[in-house]
């Protein structure tokens, strides 16, 4: 029996826990979601070095999954735009089930190993394309059905299981195993298998915008503001990386579009904004070389 499928020695009264019990165990078992990542980060830092080189030559990253799996990839896709202005495009995202599987589990369209490879072609996934493919059990035939497709056309594939052993991680150039062991809940690995998956997704995908100099310090500098919230976060970043007042730090992000990186680069060069423009271009978008240029 899978790991994660194996039911929990520790709390086999479950049903009878009063609710701050229940709380305990629900949160308390999440650590060992932390646990697996951290037993893991070998291999999750082998996975961003062989991504990083392929991204910056223009790749895509392609997530695939079914249930909780495939829908952590989509919300992992969708937040890389706001966060560090990451073109839609550059980041799809494949469901068992399609876009309708989001909202209504499509609990058959995971074993369907055919869709999954003919989805994944249906990209046409080219030589520099990373394929992120999530499984808890690490055997999902949609999944699967997507792994060998993409190996076949010749793109980095990285696998992430909760099972030792399984067949996801083995067979992807590289493999991720979060052994996260039994749920709380028997077999439910929308708990901590879904956690220790969500942890690593954020971790490759930050880790690769921080290598492309989506970050400045710790500052999201590339973001892409489109509500009233991140607007005012674009203030407040330029003010802290620059020491500018707040008028001057507005000043300079409304001549650049409320583009951060231009008008750190702006206000600490003290050039205009076509020229900051200029020197983030040539640095290949790093502000730090930017300002030593």
């Amino acid at each position: 029996m899978l790991s994660t499928e194996t039911p929990s020695t520790e709390h086999p009264h479950l049903d009878q826990y009063p609710v701050p019990g229940l709380v305990a165990a629900f949160v308390d078992d999440q650590l060992h979601a932390v646990q697996a990542v951290r037993a893991a980060a070998p291999q999750i830092a082998a996975a961003i070095e062989a991504a990083v080189p392929r991204i910056e030559a223009g790749g895509r990253l392609i997530y695939v999954g079914a249930g909780t799996s495939g829908r952590l990839g989509v919300l992992d896709s969708v937040e890389l735009f706001p966060t560090f202005s990451w073109p839609h495009e550059r980041a799809v995202a494949l469901l068992a089930g399609g876009t309708d599987a989001m909202f209504v589990a499509v609990e058959g369209a995971e074993d369907d190993r055919e869709q999954g490879a003919r989805d994944l072609l249906a990209l046409r996934p080219a030589a520099n394309d990373v394929v992120l493919l999530l499984a808890a059990s690490g055997g999902t035939p949609y999944v699967l059905g997507a792994l060998h497709a993409a190996r076949q056309a010749g793109v980095l594939t990285i696998g992430i299981a909760n099972n030792p052993g399984a067949a996801l991680a083995k067979d992807a150039e590289c493999g991720i195993t979060l052994d996260t062991g039994p749920e709380v809940i028997s077999g439910s690995t929308r708990l901590k298998a879904g956690t220790a998956q969500k942890i690593v997704l954020n971790t490759i995908s930050s880790a690769i915008m921080v290598r492309l100099h989506k970050v400045y310090g710790n500052l999201m500098v590339d973001l892409k503001p489109t509500n009233a919230k991140l607007y005012a976060r674009t203030v407040r970043l330029t003010v802290h990386a620059t020491g500018a007042d707040e008028a001057a730090a507005r000043a300079a992000l409304e001549q650049c579009g409320y583009h951060v990186k231009v008008a750190i680069v702006a206000l600490l060069k003290k050039v205009p904004v076509p020229e900051a423009e200029t020197l983030l271009a040539r640095s290949g978008g790093s502000v730090r070389e930017a300002l030593i240029d």
